[in-house]
């Protein structure tokens, strides 16, 4: 018996021993298993909790690195990265000795693309926890603690603006960086600034500003101005003063400068709202984007995409492992229909005047030529604009910002074709038909009151179509409107695209007949038949409407970007009916042909064209003495092929002109035929 309460009092002792040593186990042990703090860890980078993450790792781990150390570079590698959505996927739980080894696979998404690679982690028990001991190749497996992450921009290439020639007129090439050493200008220090500041146009004040920089040391290259490539004469001014050291650069580089300034555009660096606009397309605060004409327009097509990589580097700066790779994009070159000996042509001889030029293959619709003056040249603000020369723009009375070929204008005569042509396509208007009129001056009845139609000349003959463009003769077109009537007109020039936007890269101002209250009197509808009252036309749809004479009454569509092989495009077809257009198309010939026609100054020999002049009377009233005239010149020629041009011109301000504006555009308009 004694013996049965002995073995008893073992097994109960012995219980005694294991419960109080599986407390001592539960009480010690960990509280989270190996893999939950492997996922917690990664779970705090997501959250950008670099505080939380150092407090996990072990006290061997903390002696080898600080907090603000470990802080700095878990930071600087993941958000250098763009590291983000990292998730593990815990492949296996061993234990080695003392300690348990967490194999996982880790997934992220960067700036590079997604990375996916397998990794451990060593987890070693203290204070009745798993702490994580850490080191680089938690980062990335491959990362000593010695090594670097770097991150590469690759820059994606913006695409060309060529000419219909392969002729860049807009690339990305080098221009040159006008810049300043500090410690070797010398004695004379503000004498030199000075100097270069005359030379560059920057201020004493901003170059002494970038001088004074935190970062500059007196070996530092300050970059003050950028430069043309060929801007031989002022570079060679600048090298003579101690200190400027001028560096090649990349830059966007227009060849044509002024010459092409509102077509072309120009880029800058984005802006704030620019970058909210666009926040999914790839921008960064310091991208170029297109700010006006085509580099604008094309700036999806145009513009590349950067590429990034990621790689680690050793101590040496040698490459060790690439970690990601994001392949740049280049843009697409955009070739252009424009024909650069035109556009300079035109450009050189209108670039003193306010006015515009419109050239167009009247069978096809290429557009050969698109010249606004003045204007400005679109490498002074990829070459960096200074404030003198911005306000000078901006002030400047003749606005060289303003693009002439998109907006609208009073046509003048010019319009009376338009008149013509649909007078004969209704049936309204016999071309035949003597209106019978006599004098300088008519108006319908006394019902008009004091305002009459006036003409400039008199002539002999019938008062008929052919006449009535020869001479230039209001009265004529007035009566034609009257008879044609209101209904009728609107309803010939909504046909033709008025009041509606041509589809075109640059947004064009829509042609209009009338404001808000329309053609509301006879007097209104009699000035309009003349291209007065409130017609206003866009000069590229002028164009466009013009091409229905060389094409039996089709209205040819307007384009630009070149397309090998591409079929001409009809705008409206049967814009008026072609035995109309070519009565019109013969009366214009005659315009120029006729020793008596306004145009016969454009005469050419062996070239057969088509033309019509105008001017157009901007005042409001009899009183109105301060608005001016605009002068224009449609043509186009008949006989040329392949090389036919239709060639719409506008010059403003000519009411001075001893030329008469018309003639004044045609002495330029035959550089093309000479």
């Amino acid at each position: 018996m004694k013996n049965k309460k002995i073995i008893i009092s073992v097994i109960i002792a012995i219980i005694l021993i294991i419960a109080i040593v599986a407390v001592f186990i539960i009480l010690n042990m960990p509280k989270e298993k190996p893999e939950e703090v492997v996922s917690k860890y990664f779970g705090y980078i997501n959250d950008k909790n670099y505080d939380a993450m150092y407090e996990m790792i072990n006290k061997n781990s903390k002696s080898m690195i600080s907090k603000e150390d470990f802080i700095t570079r878990n930071k600087n590698i993941y958000e250098g990265i763009d590291a983000s959505n990292i998730e593990i996927n815990i492949q296996e739980v061993t234990k080695e000795n003392n300690k348990k080894v967490v194999s996982y696979q880790e997934e992220m998404v960067t700036s590079a693309g997604n990375v996916t690679f397998s990794n451990e982690i060593d987890l070693y028990k203290e204070d009745k926890q798993y702490k994580i001991d850490w080191s680089s190749n938690l980062i990335f497996p491959e990362l000593q603690d010695d090594y670097k992450v770097r991150v590469e921009t690759l820059e994606g290439k913006r695409g060309s603006i060529l000419d219909r020639y392969g002729n860049e007129l807009a690339y990305d090439g080098t221009i040159s960086s006008v810049g300043i050493v500090p410690g070797k200008l010398g004695d004379n220090k503000d004498e030199n600034i000075s100097k270069i500041s005359e030379l560059t146009g920057v201020s004493v004040e901003t170059i002494n500003n970038l001088l004074s920089a935190s970062y500059v040391q007196d070996d530092t290259f300050v970059p003050v101005k950028k430069l043309s490539k060929d801007n031989q004469t002022t570079k060679e001014q600048l090298l003579q003063i101690p200190g400027v050291q001028i560096n090649d650069t990349p830059g966007r580089v227009y060849t044509l400068g002024e010459e092409a300034g509102h077509l072309i555009g120009y880029v800058q660096t984005i802006n704030a709202e620019e970058l909210e606009e666009n926040k999914d397309k790839g921008y960064s605060s310091t991208s170029l984007i297109g700010k006006s004409g085509l580099e604008s327009a094309y700036e999806d097509r145009l513009r590349g995409t950067d590429g990034v990589k990621i790689y680690i580097i050793d101590e040496n700066g040698n490459e060790i492992k690439e970690i990601a790779k994001q392949e740049q994009k280049d843009g697409e070159d955009i070739k252009l229909t424009i024909d650069s000996n035109i556009q300079k042509t035109l450009y050189n001889e209108l670039k003193n005047d306010k006015g515009l030029f419109v050239v167009m293959q009247p069978k096809t619709g290429e557009l050969l030529a698109l010249v606004s003056t003045p204007t400005f040249n679109s490498n002074d603000f990829t070459l960096g604009m200074t404030n003198d020369k911005w306000n000078e723009l901006n002030s400047n009375e003749a606005k060289p910002l303003y693009n002439r070929f998109t907006a609208s204008y009073c046509p003048g005569s010019t319009f009376k074709a338009i008149t013509g042509a649909i007078g004969l396509t209704t049936g309204k208007i016999d071309a035949n038909e003597d209106f019978g009129y006599t004098g300088t001056s008519w108006q319908k009845d006394s019902s008009w009151g004091d305002y009459k139609v006036t003409t400039l000349t008199p002539y002999s003959g019938p008062k008929n179509l052919l006449n009535g463009l020869i001479h230039s003769d209001n009265i004529y077109f007035a009566q034609a409107a009257l008879k044609i009537g209101t209904s009728t007109f609107t309803e010939s020039l909504d046909k033709i695209y008025f009041n509606k936007q041509i589809e075109f890269p640059l947004t064009l101002a829509k042609s209009q007949y009338a404001n808000d209250e329309g053609i509301n009197s006879e007097g209104k509808l009699a000035d309009s038949g003349f291209g007065q009252g409130n017609i206003l036309v866009n000069p590229i749809h002028m164009a466009s409407i013009y091409s229905s004479f060389a094409n039996d009454g089709n209205m040819i569509k307007p384009y630009i970007e070149y397309k090998e092989n591409k079929e001409p495009e009809i705008l409206v077809e049967n814009a008026f009916s072609q035995e109309a257009a070519n009565t019109i198309k013969e009366d214009l010939i005659q315009v120029v042909e006729n020793p008596e026609g306004t145009a016969n100054d454009m005469k050419v020999n062996g070239v057969t064209i088509a033309g019509k002049t105008g001017t157009a009377e901007l005042k409001q009233d009899k009183e109105d003495t301060e608005s001016g005239t605009l002068g224009w010149f449609n043509c186009f020629t008949t006989d040329q092929g392949d090389n036919d041009k239709l060639i719409i011109g506008m010059v403003e301000n000519v009411q001075n002109n001893s030329d008469g504006g018309s003639h004044y555009l045609i002495k330029m308009i035959r550089k093309l035929f000479e």
